[in-house]
């Protein structure tokens, strides 16, 4: 099984720790790279080989995981010298497989990847998205009116529930060979686009454990806590 890691944002949400290190060596816990932990559970679930895409401080992530042995994977890299955004990185690897699993750099979870791999290949599916409830709480009071603005109802930090993307794909080849080489194009332009061109995107709901630490409060809360929930990653025992 094959993993595409999507390591090459500037971590600009996370200021100032990503100013002289790039976001997925970002330390959790004093002890892992965020990263690192991926890695690990990458070749935990089964899979054998994984390209890096990198461009901000690419050199440093090389120079850190190399070829991948001390992980047991194989890992390559893939430069960009412009970015891409989310998906466009994936249009520069010209040996692909038939389906393959991509994801942020940046994702802490207890996913099984290799069972979300199996599933969107038992599928058929040309994009699968693991998805996630997340809670949203506003901090005001929401007021509705009409058009000739009278109050019609009144909610005091009320709180929304929603189903978001994880930052974990997979998808089959085609959705990439449809696209332009070197383009940038993003994970919600290959949404929209998907939508309306009828492709079979598959949603596949996750409630276990699930933090982007790409988000401030959420890394805090990682590297605060991880002593905590590291039982979670049976291959950090």
């Amino acid at each position: 099984m094959r993993a595409i890691i999507l390591a090459g944002g500037k971590g600009t949400r996370l200021k100032p720790y990503t100013t002289l290190i790039p976001k997925p060596l970002v330390p959790i816990g004093g002890k892992y790279s965020i990263l690192e932990v991926i890695l690990m559970q990458l070749a935990d679930a089964g899979f054998t080989r994984v390209t890096l895409a990198v461009n901000h401080l690419a050199n440093l992530i090389q120079a850190y995981f190399g070829n991948g042995e001390r992980f047991g994977l194989e890992i390559d890299y893939s430069i960009e010298e412009v970015p891409l955004n989310t998906i466009g990185p994936l249009t520069l690897i010209n040996d692909l497989p038939e389906n393959f699993l991509v994801m942020n750099g940046d994702i802490l979870c207890d996913l099984d990847y290799g069972k979300f791999f199996a599933q969107h290949t038992a599928c058929n599916a040309d994009v699968s998205v693991s998805s996630f409830q997340r809670d949203v709480k506003v901090d005001f009071g929401v007021l509705d009116y009409d058009k000739d603005n009278r109050l019609t109802a009144f909610r005091e930090k009320p709180e929304y529930h929603f189903d978001v993307s994880m930052g974990i794909y997979c998808l089959n080849k085609k959705a990439i060979d449809r696209l332009q080489k070197g383009a940038s194009y993003g994970f919600d332009q290959l949404m929209v686009d998907g939508i309306e061109q009828g492709h079979h995107i598959a949603v596949c709901p996750f409630d276990g454990f699930w933090l982007d630490i790409g988000r401030p409060e959420d890394y805090a809360y990682a590297d605060e806590h991880f002593a905590e929930f590291s039982d979670r990653f049976k291959f950090l025992q």
